[in-house]
């Protein structure tokens, strides 16, 4: 998941109030710090956890049966594949992806960047909380 589309993300950067409940994420890879929400299911956490393993397309059980149920649902509900995202990211680079990813979420209006599951631009539309 690029982090810099996420409504949780965005609401963590423009100071958007989230719903009880529900946690900002600050991003893992600005942080330093492996992708919590990967951690919390994946079946090879020591790997993931020594380095050994930085995204899950670089484990041999890529991909797993975890990972296919989150990127089903994510095809499904936001027009998005996880496993699309690792595979460009393989073929070619970080880099080149964020760069992509930047376009292809970019706010016509005012260059900021549009959320993946609301639609929404967090900078210039009216955004009462992190999913609306």
């Amino acid at each position: 998941m690029n982090c810099a589309v996420c409504s949780r993300y965005l609401a963590f950067i423009n100071k958007i109030p989230l719903k009880k409940g529900i946690i900002y994420c600050e991003g893992c890879r600005p942080a330093d710090r492996r992708c919590a929400m990967i951690k919390k299911r994946c079946k090879d956490v020591l790997r993931l956890d020594e380095g050994e393993v930085d995204y899950c397309c670089d484990c041999d059980d890529y991909p797993c049966e975890s990972l296919s149920r989150l990127d089903k649902r994510y095809r499904e509900n936001y027009g998005m594949s996880m496993i699309d995202n690792l595979e460009q990211i393989r073929s070619i680079g970080l880099a080149e992806f964020i760069a992509e990813q930047s376009e292809k979420y970019r706010c016509p209006r005012c260059g900021g960047l549009i959320s993946v599951h609301n639609k929404k631009c967090f900078k210039c539309d009216k955004i009462v909380s992190w999913k609306k």
